[in-house]
């Protein structure tokens, strides 16, 4: 499949799971999005994990223009203050919606599974057919100590209570994956 085709079915897949997609056309529109996310679903605290010194100060910019605090570290102990987990998303996968997060820091696995909304980016170049496809990838980066890999298939889902359908009971409520074009 050519990138484009890729693109298309993921979203289609992603959706259909439940998650958002939108495209951004570099980091700033995604920091900018996360943060006015944020805002609109009544949040007063996005963590930002594990994001460079530049990086970092654009999200500052932007959570600062919606009134937020931006948490980029100790987030265990601020478990209760951030709304929103904002990182990037590794790999996404065409045929399920599914997208592939290196979690080997454990700020990143809080960031992604304690918020209420995860907002990922995934650089649009990053997209696979399957998880085949992802073989190597996926090898390299678990042969790295720690490896640690969280497959993200649209938000927190359970229906253990009677076969009622509820999201965010073990995890976000929302997840919200921004395609950035420009790559990494």
């Amino acid at each position: 499949m050519k990138q484009d085709e890729l693109q298309l079915e993921f979203v289609r897949q992603a959706e259909i799971v439940s998650a958002g997609v939108s495209t951004v056309k570099d980091l700033a529109e995604a920091f900018a999005h996360a943060a006015r996310l944020t805002a609109q679903q009544g949040g007063k605290g996005l963590a930002a994990p594990d994001w460079g010194d530049d990086e970092l100060a654009s999200i500052q910019t932007a959570c600062d223009q919606h009134g937020l605090e931006l948490i980029s570290q100790g987030l265990r102990e601020r478990a209760g203050e951030f709304h929103t987990g904002l990182t990037w998303a590794q790999w996404g996968v065409a045929d399920s919606g599914t997208i592939v997060v290196d979690s080997a820091s454990e700020e990143l696995r809080l960031a992604s599974m304690l918020a209420e909304t995860h907002v990922a980016v995934l650089p649009v170049g990053n997209i696979r057919a399957d998880l085949f496809t992802l073989e190597q990838e996926i090898h390299a980066t678990l042969s790295r100590a720690p490896g640690y890999l969280a497959f993200i298939t649209g938000p927190s889902r359970t229906a253990d209570i009677e076969l009622v359908l509820t999201l965010g009971a073990h995890g976000p409520r929302h997840l919200q994956i921004l395609l950035l074009e420009q790559s990494k």
